[in-house]
């Protein structure tokens, strides 16, 4: 008999929630566009063990606008193992579920061979033509091809200029492929600061060459949110959202939006004032997707909870 009352209780308190959930979805999904300048994404990395197809309807039925497939090796939408036909399918499917892909995300680093720099062009390529398949329909711009850079923080200094080699002939490449590079400061990078990352792009020069925003890695560092914000976003494009825990310069891990001390209400009322219209995208990282047990509609349900209650607060 108690089990059987705990079982209900537990029952109607799941349905309480869920409700709540889908008013929440709704109420963001249904939000003017003046007020709500910006859209919530989930990055597909976090979905590895899913299919395409079922990552994508995860994600709309939890209440997502865009989504960022992962084009690097051993997932799903890998390209060389990406048959045409399944591409339409993607398409036709982005199309039915209101999805769009403001992203594909990849893995390029600089080159220190002629031989890893034709590789670097062949993957840019591939991305570009995806890019262009799964572009929102009706939308002039193209999916940004994602990426980090590699190298380590204390090696910036004599990283700097080779990178800027190669990232030219990216810039190149993307120009030649009508698509935007965006290159991320990671906190374990060689290019790990938003002063770094807004010097290389502007000595770049280059339109399809632009940056992508991510907090976590420069909260890591014991940077200020706020300032962070205003010295990259007139180079941003693209923007991925997690948490962490950890001190600067010690031992720290990645945690789902919410989880850890990033003041997200704050977070997206500079982003409105600034005016940014593009994706915020959770990245949910390696150190959380690797983990025994992992369950990715769990996580994505879980950072959407978490990150819209601040959209919708952040309006006010």
């Amino acid at each position: 008999m108690a089990e059987s009352l705990g079982r209900r209780r537990f029952l109607v308190a799941s349905a309480a929630s869920l409700g709540a959930g889908l008013a929440l979805r709704d109420r963001v999904r249904s939000s003017p566009v003046p007020t709500q300048p910006f859209t919530l994404g989930f990055s597909l990395y976090g979905m590895k063990s899913l299919p395409i197809e079922k990552a994508l309807k995860t994600c709309a039925d939890i209440g997502y606008r865009d989504v960022e497939p992962a084009l690097l090796e051993g997932f799903d939408t890998e390209p060389t193992k990406l048959s045409a036909a399944r591409r339409k399918e993607v398409r036709s499917l982005l199309d039915s579920l209101g999805l769009r892909v403001p992203a594909v995300m990849e893995n390029i680093r600089p080159a220190v061979s002629d031989d890893a720099q034709q590789t670097n062009l062949e993957k840019i390529a591939r991305a570009a033509e995806l890019a262009h398949e799964w572009a929102p329909k009706g939308a002039a711009a193209k999916p940004v091809i994602e990426t980090v850079l590699g190298g380590k923080p204390e090696e910036w200094k004599a990283y700097r200029e080779p990178m800027l080699a190669g990232l030219r002939s990216w810039a190149a490449a993307a120009k030649k492929s009508d698509v935007v590079i965006a290159i991320k400061a990671h906190v374990a990078g060689a290019m790990h600061t938003p002063e770094d990352t807004v010097a290389v792009v502007r000595e770049l020069n280059s339109p399809n060459l632009r940056a992508v925003y991510d907090f976590s890695h420069f909260e890591r560092q014991g940077m200020d949110l706020e300032k962070s914000v205003r010295t990259l976003l007139p180079e941003t494009v693209f923007i991925h959202v997690k948490d962490g825990r950890g001190k600067p310069g010690g031992k720290f891990e990645f945690l789902l939006p919410g989880e850890g001390e990033t003041d997200y209400v704050k977070y997206f009322r500079i982003l409105r004032e600034l005016n940014y219209s593009g994706s915020v995208t959770v990245e949910v990282s390696a150190q959380i997707h690797q983990k025994p047990g992992y369950e990715p509609a769990s996580a994505a349900r879980k950072s959407y909870e978490a990150l819209s209650r601040a959209y919708v607060a952040s309006a006010g």
